[in-house]
């Protein structure tokens, strides 16, 4: 489900069960094959959606290696790098580069803006789109897991960071290419994914009403 589709449901619950036009917005769009943690704003907190944006978020990744994507994850077209296996002192080394403030360019396949319409909209459309190059700050990038060609990661960025576009630089870096294959926002801020209502409760109806009414 997209986040434009989870808003869609959530309006829709909330609006039946007060008996009348519930506004509903969310704070930070999830990419379509990501899960995870995404903020719902209802009523007037929807006017706040701006100082939920620039949050710092969390997020665990898994990379596979030796191909790249069109899009940077599963949903895009598939081509073939290299069948070069990384020892686990090169992910290492690779992944330590990362860290801090980097240069990152956002995926055509994204939500930016290219003079005023999204990137996403345009390259589906097969318009060239460039992508503006721009800085972002990796505060924390650390390795899980290793068993090629899977690259299990966690890592704390700063708002605007994207992780497809950091899957691919780790992927360029290390020679083998690499694209994002499973990502999950695990915190947004002080909002962490333990705390969320899971979208698929069949409480999630009375569960919303109850938080309104507080």
């Amino acid at each position: 489900m997209t986040s434009f589709g989870v808003v869609a449901r959530v309006r829709r619950i909330l609006s039946q069960h007060a008996g009348k036009k519930v506004k509903v917005g969310h704070a930070g769009t999830l990419d379509p094959f990501a899960t995870g943690l995404l903020i719902i704003l209802v009523g007037a907190a929807c006017k706040e959606a701006g100082s939920f944006l620039k949050l710092d978020k969390s997020y665990d990744a898994t990379l596979v290696l030796g191909n790249t994507s069109s899009t940077g994850d599963p949903e895009g077209e598939l081509q073939e790098v290299s069948d070069t296996v990384p020892s686990l002192e090169e992910i290492e080394s690779v992944l330590a580069k990362f860290r801090g403030v980097i240069t990152q360019t956002p995926p055509i396949f994204s939500a930016v803006k290219i003079n005023g319409q999204r990137a996403y909209a345009l390259a589906r459309k097969g318009q060239a789109v460039e992508m503006p190059t721009r800085q972002v700050r990796v505060d924390r990038l650390e390795l899980l897991k290793y068993a090629y060609p899977e690259v299990e990661i966690t890592c704390d960025v700063a708002s605007g960071t994207y992780i497809r576009s950091l899957v691919s630089d780790i992927g360029e870096a290390l020679g083998t290419g690499a694209y994002t294959s499973q990502l999950r926002r695990t915190q947004i801020g002080e909002y962490r994914l333990g705390q969320a209502i899971e979208i698929t409760d069949s409480t999630l109806p009375e569960t919303l009403m109850g938080k309104m009414r507080n």
